[in-house]
Protein backbone atom coordinates (compact mmCIF):
# COMPACT_ATOMS: atom_id res chain seq x y z
CA UNK A 1 0.00 0.00 0.00
CA UNK A 2 1.20 3.53 -0.80
CA UNK A 3 1.11 5.99 2.11
CA UNK A 4 0.86 9.76 1.83
CA UNK A 5 3.42 12.11 3.39
CA UNK A 6 0.88 12.84 6.13
CA UNK A 7 0.50 9.07 6.77
CA UNK A 8 4.26 8.56 6.91
CA UNK A 9 4.70 11.38 9.43
CA UNK A 10 1.94 9.92 11.62
CA UNK A 11 3.52 6.44 11.37
CA UNK A 12 7.01 7.73 12.21
CA UNK A 13 5.70 9.83 15.11
CA UNK A 14 4.53 6.57 16.71
CA UNK A 15 7.97 5.04 16.36
CA UNK A 16 6.83 2.81 13.51
CA UNK A 17 7.98 2.51 9.89
CA UNK A 18 6.11 2.17 6.59
CA UNK A 19 7.42 -1.37 6.30
CA UNK A 20 6.17 -2.34 9.76
CA UNK A 21 2.66 -1.02 9.05
CA UNK A 22 2.60 -2.67 5.62
CA UNK A 23 3.57 -5.96 7.25
CA UNK A 24 0.72 -5.55 9.73
CA UNK A 25 -1.74 -5.05 6.87
CA UNK A 26 -0.34 -8.17 5.16
CA UNK A 27 -1.01 -10.19 8.32
CA UNK A 28 -4.71 -9.28 8.10
CA UNK A 29 -4.77 -10.66 4.54
CA UNK A 30 -3.19 -13.98 5.45
CA UNK A 31 -4.91 -17.02 6.84
CA UNK A 32 -4.87 -16.92 10.63
CA UNK A 33 -2.07 -19.04 12.11
CA UNK A 34 -3.66 -21.22 14.77
CA UNK A 35 -1.81 -23.03 17.54
CA UNK A 36 -1.38 -26.81 17.14
CA UNK A 37 -2.29 -28.25 20.55
CA UNK A 38 -1.34 -31.90 21.05
CA UNK A 39 -3.01 -32.51 24.44
CA UNK A 40 -3.95 -30.68 27.62
CA UNK A 41 -1.33 -30.36 30.33
CA UNK A 42 -2.65 -32.32 33.31
CA UNK A 43 -1.47 -33.28 36.77
CA UNK A 44 1.56 -35.55 36.37
CA UNK A 45 1.71 -34.70 32.66
CA UNK A 46 2.89 -31.11 32.64
CA UNK A 47 1.35 -29.85 35.91
CA UNK A 48 2.99 -30.46 39.28
CA UNK A 49 0.82 -31.27 42.30
CA UNK A 50 2.96 -30.61 45.35
CA UNK A 51 2.48 -32.44 48.65
CA UNK A 52 2.13 -30.48 51.90
CA UNK A 53 5.75 -31.31 52.71
CA UNK A 54 6.92 -30.12 49.28
CA UNK A 55 4.90 -26.92 49.69
CA UNK A 56 6.50 -26.23 53.06
CA UNK A 57 9.95 -26.88 51.62
CA UNK A 58 9.34 -24.43 48.77
CA UNK A 59 8.12 -21.74 51.19
CA UNK A 60 11.20 -22.22 53.38
CA UNK A 61 13.43 -22.16 50.31
CA UNK A 62 11.87 -18.91 49.11
CA UNK A 63 12.19 -17.21 52.51
CA UNK A 64 15.80 -18.36 52.82
CA UNK A 65 16.91 -17.18 49.37
CA UNK A 66 14.87 -14.06 48.70
CA UNK A 67 17.13 -11.80 50.79
CA UNK A 68 19.90 -12.08 48.21
CA UNK A 69 17.60 -11.39 45.24
CA UNK A 70 16.06 -8.30 43.68
CA UNK A 71 12.33 -9.04 43.50
CA UNK A 72 9.63 -6.99 41.74
CA UNK A 73 5.86 -7.33 41.49
CA UNK A 74 4.70 -6.47 37.95
CA UNK A 75 1.02 -5.56 37.60
CA UNK A 76 -0.74 -4.75 34.31
CA UNK A 77 -3.15 -1.99 35.34
CA UNK A 78 -4.02 -0.03 32.20
CA UNK A 79 -7.59 -1.28 31.88
CA UNK A 80 -10.56 1.02 32.47
CA UNK A 81 -13.44 -0.11 34.66
CA UNK A 82 -15.99 0.37 31.86
CA UNK A 83 -16.35 -3.37 31.13
CA UNK A 84 -17.24 -4.00 34.76
CA UNK A 85 -20.35 -1.86 34.33
CA UNK A 86 -21.44 -2.92 30.84
CA UNK A 87 -24.85 -4.24 31.93
CA UNK A 88 -25.46 -1.05 33.95
CA UNK A 89 -24.65 1.18 30.99
CA UNK A 90 -27.11 -0.91 28.97
CA UNK A 91 -29.69 -0.33 31.71
CA UNK A 92 -29.22 3.45 31.58
CA UNK A 93 -29.53 3.43 27.79
CA UNK A 94 -32.70 1.37 27.59
CA UNK A 95 -34.68 1.73 30.82
CA UNK A 96 -37.72 4.03 30.58
CA UNK A 97 -39.06 4.77 34.04
CA UNK A 98 -42.30 6.28 32.74
CA UNK A 99 -43.19 3.07 30.93
CA UNK A 100 -42.13 0.26 33.26
CA UNK A 101 -40.90 -0.67 36.72
CA UNK A 102 -37.39 -1.97 37.25
CA UNK A 103 -38.78 -5.39 38.15
CA UNK A 104 -40.71 -5.62 34.89
CA UNK A 105 -37.62 -4.43 33.00
CA UNK A 106 -35.51 -7.16 34.65
CA UNK A 107 -38.12 -9.87 34.07
CA UNK A 108 -38.72 -8.94 30.45
CA UNK A 109 -35.01 -8.97 29.66
CA UNK A 110 -34.13 -11.77 32.06
CA UNK A 111 -31.33 -9.56 33.27
CA UNK A 112 -29.95 -11.63 36.13
CA UNK A 113 -26.88 -9.41 36.47
CA UNK A 114 -29.00 -6.33 37.07
CA UNK A 115 -31.19 -8.17 39.54
CA UNK A 116 -28.18 -9.36 41.54
CA UNK A 117 -26.69 -5.87 41.49
CA UNK A 118 -29.77 -4.28 43.03
CA UNK A 119 -30.19 -7.08 45.58
CA UNK A 120 -26.60 -6.63 46.79
CA UNK A 121 -26.46 -2.86 46.39
CA UNK A 122 -25.80 -1.98 50.02
CA UNK A 123 -22.97 -4.54 50.20
CA UNK A 124 -20.95 -2.87 47.45
CA UNK A 125 -17.76 -1.29 48.84
CA UNK A 126 -18.52 2.11 47.31
CA UNK A 127 -22.21 2.16 48.35
CA UNK A 128 -21.79 4.84 51.02
CA UNK A 129 -19.63 6.96 48.76
CA UNK A 130 -22.40 7.06 46.13
CA UNK A 131 -25.07 7.74 48.77
CA UNK A 132 -23.02 10.65 50.16
CA UNK A 133 -22.57 12.04 46.66
CA UNK A 134 -26.30 11.83 45.98
CA UNK A 135 -27.05 13.76 49.16
CA UNK A 136 -24.27 16.34 49.08
CA UNK A 137 -23.81 17.01 45.37
CA UNK A 138 -27.19 16.17 43.87
CA UNK A 139 -29.41 17.20 46.75
CA UNK A 140 -31.19 13.82 46.64
CA UNK A 141 -32.48 12.10 49.77
CA UNK A 142 -32.42 8.33 49.17
CA UNK A 143 -34.69 7.71 52.16
CA UNK A 144 -37.59 9.63 50.61
CA UNK A 145 -37.31 8.13 47.12
CA UNK A 146 -39.24 5.23 45.69
CA UNK A 147 -37.21 2.06 45.18
CA UNK A 148 -37.22 2.41 41.41
CA UNK A 149 -36.18 6.06 41.44
CA UNK A 150 -33.45 5.38 43.98
CA UNK A 151 -31.98 2.52 41.91
CA UNK A 152 -31.96 4.55 38.72
CA UNK A 153 -30.47 7.63 40.39
CA UNK A 154 -27.84 5.50 42.14
CA UNK A 155 -26.59 4.05 38.85
CA UNK A 156 -26.60 7.48 37.21
CA UNK A 157 -24.62 9.02 40.09
CA UNK A 158 -22.15 6.16 39.96
CA UNK A 159 -21.50 6.02 36.22
CA UNK A 160 -22.32 9.21 34.38
CA UNK A 161 -19.41 11.39 33.32
CA UNK A 162 -20.84 14.50 34.99
CA UNK A 163 -21.09 12.61 38.29
CA UNK A 164 -18.69 10.08 39.88
CA UNK A 165 -17.79 8.66 36.46
CA UNK A 166 -16.71 5.22 37.75
CA UNK A 167 -16.89 3.72 34.27
CA UNK A 168 -13.97 5.85 33.11
CA UNK A 169 -11.79 5.27 36.13
CA UNK A 170 -8.88 2.84 35.77
CA UNK A 171 -9.99 -0.43 37.36
CA UNK A 172 -7.07 -0.25 39.78
CA UNK A 173 -8.41 2.93 41.36
CA UNK A 174 -11.97 1.73 41.87
CA UNK A 175 -12.97 0.97 45.46
CA UNK A 176 -12.88 -2.84 45.80
CA UNK A 177 -13.20 -3.46 49.55
CA UNK A 178 -14.91 -1.88 52.53
CA UNK A 179 -13.46 -2.25 56.01
CA UNK A 180 -14.83 -1.04 59.33
CA UNK A 181 -12.95 2.26 59.25
CA UNK A 182 -11.94 2.71 55.61
CA UNK A 183 -12.27 1.52 52.01
CA UNK A 184 -9.52 0.23 49.74
CA UNK A 185 -8.88 0.25 46.00
CA UNK A 186 -7.39 -2.65 44.05
CA UNK A 187 -4.17 -0.62 43.78
CA UNK A 188 -3.90 -0.32 47.58
CA UNK A 189 -4.62 -4.04 48.05
CA UNK A 190 -1.69 -4.87 45.76
CA UNK A 191 0.59 -2.82 48.00
CA UNK A 192 -0.65 -4.56 51.15
CA UNK A 193 -0.38 -7.99 49.52
CA UNK A 194 3.15 -7.30 48.30
CA UNK A 195 4.27 -6.77 51.86
CA UNK A 196 3.72 -10.47 52.57
CA UNK A 197 6.13 -11.84 49.96
CA UNK A 198 7.84 -9.02 48.05
CA UNK A 199 9.05 -6.94 50.99
CA UNK A 200 12.75 -7.74 51.26
CA UNK A 201 14.77 -6.27 54.11
CA UNK A 202 11.95 -3.78 54.71
CA UNK A 203 11.79 -2.70 51.05
CA UNK A 204 9.30 -3.66 48.34
CA UNK A 205 9.44 -2.84 44.64
CA UNK A 206 6.29 -2.72 42.52
CA UNK A 207 5.77 -1.79 38.89
CA UNK A 208 2.41 -0.92 37.35
CA UNK A 209 1.74 -0.59 33.63
CA UNK A 210 -0.88 2.12 33.21
CA UNK A 211 -2.47 4.32 30.55
CA UNK A 212 -0.89 7.78 30.12
CA UNK A 213 -4.22 9.50 30.81
CA UNK A 214 -4.37 7.79 34.22
CA UNK A 215 -0.84 8.64 35.38
CA UNK A 216 -1.86 11.65 37.45
CA UNK A 217 -4.66 9.65 39.13
CA UNK A 218 -2.33 6.81 40.13
CA UNK A 219 0.35 9.14 41.44
CA UNK A 220 -2.24 11.12 43.40
CA UNK A 221 -3.50 7.89 44.99
CA UNK A 222 0.08 6.86 45.77
CA UNK A 223 0.73 10.16 47.51
CA UNK A 224 -2.55 9.86 49.41
CA UNK A 225 -2.08 6.35 50.80
CA UNK A 226 1.61 5.41 50.75
CA UNK A 227 2.71 6.87 54.07
CA UNK A 228 -0.11 5.13 55.94
CA UNK A 229 0.54 1.79 54.20
CA UNK A 230 4.27 1.99 54.92
CA UNK A 231 3.57 2.63 58.60
CA UNK A 232 1.09 -0.28 58.80
CA UNK A 233 3.38 -2.74 57.02
CA UNK A 234 6.77 -1.49 58.28
CA UNK A 235 7.97 -1.64 54.68
CA UNK A 236 9.26 1.07 52.33
CA UNK A 237 7.73 0.90 48.86
CA UNK A 238 9.45 1.77 45.60
CA UNK A 239 6.70 2.17 43.01
CA UNK A 240 7.30 2.74 39.31
CA UNK A 241 5.00 3.09 36.31
CA UNK A 242 5.24 2.64 32.57
CA UNK A 243 2.97 3.00 29.56
CA UNK A 244 2.34 0.68 26.67
CA UNK A 245 4.76 2.07 24.09
CA UNK A 246 3.28 3.72 20.99
CA UNK A 247 5.64 1.79 18.72
CA UNK A 248 3.72 -1.36 19.68
CA UNK A 249 0.42 0.07 18.38
CA UNK A 250 -1.10 -1.62 15.34
CA UNK A 251 -3.08 -0.39 12.35
CA UNK A 252 -6.85 -1.02 12.20
CA UNK A 253 -8.55 -2.20 9.01
CA UNK A 254 -12.08 -2.80 7.73
CA UNK A 255 -13.50 -6.17 6.77
CA UNK A 256 -11.77 -5.86 3.37
CA UNK A 257 -8.41 -5.23 5.04
CA UNK A 258 -8.30 -1.56 4.08
CA UNK A 259 -6.81 0.85 6.66
CA UNK A 260 -9.44 2.83 8.56
CA UNK A 261 -9.18 6.59 8.93
CA UNK A 262 -10.72 8.97 11.44
CA UNK A 263 -12.84 12.06 10.70
CA UNK A 264 -9.69 14.04 9.88
CA UNK A 265 -8.43 11.45 7.43
CA UNK A 266 -5.70 10.14 9.75
CA UNK A 267 -4.78 6.48 9.89
CA UNK A 268 -6.26 4.82 12.98
CA UNK A 269 -4.11 2.76 15.33
CA UNK A 270 -4.96 0.75 18.42
CA UNK A 271 -2.83 -0.52 21.33
CA UNK A 272 -1.41 -3.91 20.38
CA UNK A 273 -2.98 -5.82 23.29
CA UNK A 274 -1.29 -7.01 26.49
CA UNK A 275 1.35 -8.76 24.38
CA UNK A 276 2.91 -5.33 23.89
CA UNK A 277 3.78 -5.35 27.59
CA UNK A 278 6.73 -7.67 26.91
CA UNK A 279 8.54 -4.37 26.16
CA UNK A 280 7.63 -3.06 29.62
CA UNK A 281 8.56 -6.32 31.33
CA UNK A 282 11.86 -6.33 29.47
CA UNK A 283 12.75 -2.96 31.00
CA UNK A 284 12.25 -4.11 34.60
CA UNK A 285 15.57 -4.74 36.32
CA UNK A 286 15.17 -7.65 38.73
CA UNK A 287 16.17 -11.23 39.42
CA UNK A 288 12.64 -12.46 40.07
CA UNK A 289 9.40 -10.88 38.81
CA UNK A 290 5.93 -11.81 40.05
CA UNK A 291 3.12 -11.08 37.55
CA UNK A 292 -0.48 -10.65 38.67
CA UNK A 293 -3.41 -8.72 37.18
CA UNK A 294 -4.72 -5.60 38.88
CA UNK A 295 -8.22 -7.00 39.57
CA UNK A 296 -7.09 -10.23 41.24
CA UNK A 297 -6.94 -9.25 44.92
CA UNK A 298 -8.62 -10.30 48.16
CA UNK A 299 -9.58 -8.64 51.44
CA UNK A 300 -6.81 -8.48 54.02
CA UNK A 301 -8.04 -11.39 56.13
CA UNK A 302 -7.50 -13.75 53.18
CA UNK A 303 -4.08 -12.48 52.12
CA UNK A 304 -2.07 -15.06 54.13
CA UNK A 305 -3.75 -17.91 52.21
CA UNK A 306 -2.81 -16.30 48.90
CA UNK A 307 0.70 -15.47 50.10
CA UNK A 308 1.40 -19.13 50.84
CA UNK A 309 1.10 -20.05 47.17
CA UNK A 310 3.01 -17.01 45.98
CA UNK A 311 5.95 -18.22 48.05
CA UNK A 312 5.53 -21.77 46.77
CA UNK A 313 5.74 -20.59 43.16
CA UNK A 314 8.64 -18.30 44.00
CA UNK A 315 10.51 -21.03 45.84
CA UNK A 316 10.13 -23.45 42.95
CA UNK A 317 11.34 -20.84 40.48
CA UNK A 318 14.44 -20.00 42.51
CA UNK A 319 15.25 -23.69 43.05
CA UNK A 320 14.93 -24.57 39.36
CA UNK A 321 16.77 -21.46 38.26
CA UNK A 322 19.71 -22.20 40.54
CA UNK A 323 19.95 -25.73 39.14
CA UNK A 324 19.62 -24.52 35.53
CA UNK A 325 22.29 -21.86 36.07
CA UNK A 326 24.63 -24.36 37.71
CA UNK A 327 24.28 -26.87 34.86
CA UNK A 328 24.62 -24.16 32.24
CA UNK A 329 27.80 -22.85 33.84
CA UNK A 330 29.34 -26.32 33.98
CA UNK A 331 28.35 -27.14 30.39
CA UNK A 332 30.01 -23.93 29.18
CA UNK A 333 33.01 -23.65 31.47
CA UNK A 334 33.82 -27.28 32.34
CA UNK A 335 32.20 -29.49 29.65
CA UNK A 336 34.68 -32.35 30.02
CA UNK A 337 33.54 -33.09 33.58
CA UNK A 338 29.77 -32.69 33.23
CA UNK A 339 27.50 -35.72 33.53
CA UNK A 340 25.29 -35.45 30.42
CA UNK A 341 22.73 -37.95 31.74
CA UNK A 342 22.30 -35.94 34.95
CA UNK A 343 21.62 -32.74 33.02
CA UNK A 344 19.31 -34.59 30.63
CA UNK A 345 17.26 -35.93 33.54
CA UNK A 346 16.88 -32.42 34.99
CA UNK A 347 15.90 -30.93 31.64
CA UNK A 348 13.31 -33.60 30.90
CA UNK A 349 11.84 -34.32 34.32
CA UNK A 350 12.03 -30.98 36.10
CA UNK A 351 11.77 -28.49 33.22
CA UNK A 352 9.40 -30.58 31.07
CA UNK A 353 11.58 -30.04 28.00
CA UNK A 354 11.03 -32.48 25.16
CA UNK A 355 14.33 -33.67 23.69
CA UNK A 356 14.88 -34.77 20.08
CA UNK A 357 14.66 -38.54 19.68
CA UNK A 358 18.02 -38.62 17.96
CA UNK A 359 19.77 -36.92 20.91
CA UNK A 360 21.58 -40.14 21.86
CA UNK A 361 23.15 -40.22 18.39
CA UNK A 362 24.58 -36.72 18.70
CA UNK A 363 28.27 -36.25 19.33
CA UNK A 364 29.10 -35.22 22.92
CA UNK A 365 30.05 -31.74 21.67
CA UNK A 366 26.67 -31.27 19.98
CA UNK A 367 24.81 -32.76 22.98
CA UNK A 368 26.41 -30.11 25.17
CA UNK A 369 25.54 -27.32 22.71
CA UNK A 370 21.99 -28.64 22.46
CA UNK A 371 21.52 -28.73 26.27
CA UNK A 372 22.99 -25.24 26.67
CA UNK A 373 20.52 -23.92 24.12
CA UNK A 374 17.64 -25.51 26.06
CA UNK A 375 18.80 -24.30 29.47
CA UNK A 376 19.93 -20.78 28.58
CA UNK A 377 16.46 -19.21 28.51
CA UNK A 378 14.18 -17.22 30.78
CA UNK A 379 12.18 -19.39 33.17
CA UNK A 380 8.60 -19.02 34.37
CA UNK A 381 6.70 -20.94 37.02
CA UNK A 382 2.94 -20.54 36.60
CA UNK A 383 0.13 -21.36 38.98
CA UNK A 384 -2.73 -23.28 37.33
CA UNK A 385 -6.24 -23.65 38.74
CA UNK A 386 -8.66 -26.53 38.18
CA UNK A 387 -11.13 -25.68 35.47
CA UNK A 388 -14.41 -24.40 36.94
CA UNK A 389 -15.83 -23.03 33.69
CA UNK A 390 -13.94 -19.79 34.16
CA UNK A 391 -13.00 -17.87 31.00
CA UNK A 392 -9.39 -17.62 29.99
CA UNK A 393 -6.53 -19.61 28.59
CA UNK A 394 -5.22 -22.92 29.77
CA UNK A 395 -2.06 -25.07 29.86
CA UNK A 396 -1.37 -27.32 26.87
CA UNK A 397 1.36 -29.27 25.17
CA UNK A 398 1.84 -27.37 21.89
CA UNK A 399 3.65 -28.32 18.71
CA UNK A 400 5.48 -25.40 17.13
CA UNK A 401 5.78 -25.20 13.34
CA UNK A 402 9.44 -26.23 13.75
CA UNK A 403 8.24 -29.54 15.25
CA UNK A 404 9.31 -28.58 18.79
CA UNK A 405 6.75 -29.58 21.47
CA UNK A 406 6.57 -27.51 24.66
CA UNK A 407 4.30 -26.39 27.47
CA UNK A 408 2.35 -23.24 26.65
CA UNK A 409 -0.54 -21.13 27.92
CA UNK A 410 -3.11 -21.07 25.14
CA UNK A 411 -6.08 -18.72 24.66
CA UNK A 412 -9.34 -19.78 23.06
CA UNK A 413 -8.75 -17.35 20.17
CA UNK A 414 -5.60 -19.29 19.21
CA UNK A 415 -7.55 -22.50 18.54
CA UNK A 416 -9.09 -23.46 15.21
CA UNK A 417 -12.59 -24.36 16.46
CA UNK A 418 -13.53 -25.62 12.99
CA UNK A 419 -11.02 -28.42 13.46
CA UNK A 420 -12.95 -30.97 15.52
CA UNK A 421 -9.82 -32.59 16.92
CA UNK A 422 -8.36 -29.28 18.08
CA UNK A 423 -11.72 -28.24 19.51
CA UNK A 424 -12.03 -31.54 21.41
CA UNK A 425 -8.51 -31.26 22.87
CA UNK A 426 -9.18 -27.70 23.99
CA UNK A 427 -12.45 -28.74 25.67
CA UNK A 428 -10.64 -31.57 27.50
CA UNK A 429 -8.51 -29.04 29.38
CA UNK A 430 -8.50 -29.68 33.13
CA UNK A 431 -6.98 -26.37 34.25
CA UNK A 432 -7.01 -22.69 33.34
CA UNK A 433 -4.58 -19.81 33.62
CA UNK A 434 -5.25 -17.35 36.49
CA UNK A 435 -2.21 -15.21 35.53
CA UNK A 436 -0.21 -16.19 38.59
CA UNK A 437 3.31 -16.18 37.20
CA UNK A 438 6.84 -15.89 38.60
CA UNK A 439 9.65 -15.13 36.18
CA UNK A 440 13.40 -15.66 36.29
CA UNK A 441 14.93 -13.30 33.73
CA UNK A 442 18.71 -13.53 34.24
CA UNK A 443 21.26 -16.00 32.86
CA UNK A 444 23.87 -17.89 34.88
CA UNK A 445 26.20 -14.87 34.78
CA UNK A 446 23.52 -12.65 36.26
CA UNK A 447 22.95 -10.86 32.96
CA UNK A 448 19.43 -9.81 32.03
CA UNK A 449 17.93 -11.68 29.08
CA UNK A 450 16.58 -9.67 26.18
CA UNK A 451 13.04 -11.03 26.53
CA UNK A 452 12.09 -9.88 23.03
CA UNK A 453 14.31 -12.65 21.62
CA UNK A 454 12.02 -15.30 23.12
CA UNK A 455 8.75 -14.11 21.54
CA UNK A 456 6.92 -16.12 18.89
CA UNK A 457 6.21 -13.16 16.60
CA UNK A 458 3.78 -15.18 14.52
CA UNK A 459 1.47 -15.89 17.46
CA UNK A 460 -0.66 -12.80 16.92
CA UNK A 461 -4.41 -12.39 17.43
CA UNK A 462 -6.90 -10.77 15.08
CA UNK A 463 -9.76 -9.31 17.09
CA UNK A 464 -13.16 -8.13 15.81
CA UNK A 465 -14.13 -4.69 17.10
CA UNK A 466 -16.64 -2.02 16.18
CA UNK A 467 -16.24 1.66 15.37
CA UNK A 468 -19.26 3.93 14.81
CA UNK A 469 -21.41 0.85 14.32
CA UNK A 470 -19.12 -0.67 11.68
CA UNK A 471 -17.06 -3.82 12.06
CA UNK A 472 -13.31 -3.37 12.11
CA UNK A 473 -10.37 -5.69 12.65
CA UNK A 474 -7.56 -5.09 15.13
CA UNK A 475 -4.22 -6.81 15.36
CA UNK A 476 -3.04 -7.82 18.83
CA UNK A 477 0.57 -8.76 19.42
CA UNK A 478 1.50 -12.18 20.84
CA UNK A 479 -0.04 -12.26 24.32
CA UNK A 480 2.33 -11.50 27.19
CA UNK A 481 2.05 -15.00 28.65
CA UNK A 482 1.15 -16.71 25.33
CA UNK A 483 3.31 -15.95 22.30
CA UNK A 484 5.21 -13.35 24.30
CA UNK A 485 6.79 -16.12 26.40
CA UNK A 486 6.59 -18.90 23.82
CA UNK A 487 10.29 -19.77 23.97
CA UNK A 488 10.75 -19.53 27.73
CA UNK A 489 11.16 -22.65 29.85
CA UNK A 490 7.85 -23.30 31.58
CA UNK A 491 6.76 -25.14 34.73
CA UNK A 492 3.11 -25.40 35.81
CA UNK A 493 2.01 -25.98 39.42
CA UNK A 494 -1.56 -26.57 40.56
CA UNK A 495 -2.80 -23.88 42.97
CA UNK A 496 -6.21 -23.68 44.70
CA UNK A 497 -9.15 -21.86 43.19
CA UNK A 498 -9.25 -19.42 46.12
CA UNK A 499 -6.06 -17.79 44.79
CA UNK A 500 -8.03 -16.53 41.77
CA UNK A 501 -10.50 -13.75 42.55
CA UNK A 502 -10.79 -11.48 39.50
CA UNK A 503 -13.33 -8.67 39.28
CA UNK A 504 -14.63 -8.87 35.74
CA UNK A 505 -18.04 -7.37 36.55
CA UNK A 506 -19.11 -5.17 39.45
CA UNK A 507 -21.12 -8.10 40.85
CA UNK A 508 -17.88 -9.98 41.50
CA UNK A 509 -17.34 -7.56 44.38
CA UNK A 510 -20.22 -9.34 46.13
CA UNK A 511 -18.28 -12.63 46.27
CA UNK A 512 -16.79 -13.86 49.58
CA UNK A 513 -13.20 -13.04 48.62
CA UNK A 514 -14.18 -9.37 48.49
CA UNK A 515 -16.61 -9.40 51.42
CA UNK A 516 -15.00 -11.30 54.31
CA UNK A 517 -13.79 -8.35 56.29
CA UNK A 518 -11.42 -8.19 59.24
CA UNK A 519 -9.56 -5.04 60.14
Amino acid sequence: MKFSKKDIKLINDRGLTEEMVSNQIDIFKKEIRFIDIKKPATVEDGILLLSEEDQKNQIDFYDKNKRSLEIVKFTPASGAASRMFKFLFNFLDSYQSHKQSINSYINKRRDNDLQLFFIGLDKLPFYQEVINYMRQSLGEDPETMSTDRFCEKFVQAMLLEEHLNYGNLPKGLLTFHKYKQHTSTAYEEHLFEANHYICNQNRARLHFTISPQHEALFKAKQQEVLKDIEEKTDCAYEISYSFQQSNTDTITVDTKNRPIRDESGNLMFRPGGHGSLIENLNNVEADVIFIKNIDNVVVNSLEPRVTKYKKILGGKLIELQQKAHDYCKKLIEDPAEIDIDEVLTFVQQELNIRIKEEFEKFSRKYQIEYLIEKLDRPLRVCGMVKNENEPGGGPFWVKHESGYVSLQIVESAQINKKNEQQKRIFEESTHFNPVDIVCGVRNYKGEKYNLKKFVDKKAYFIASKSKSGKKIKALERPGLWNGGMAFWNTVFIEVPLFTFNPVKTVNDLLKPAHQKIRE
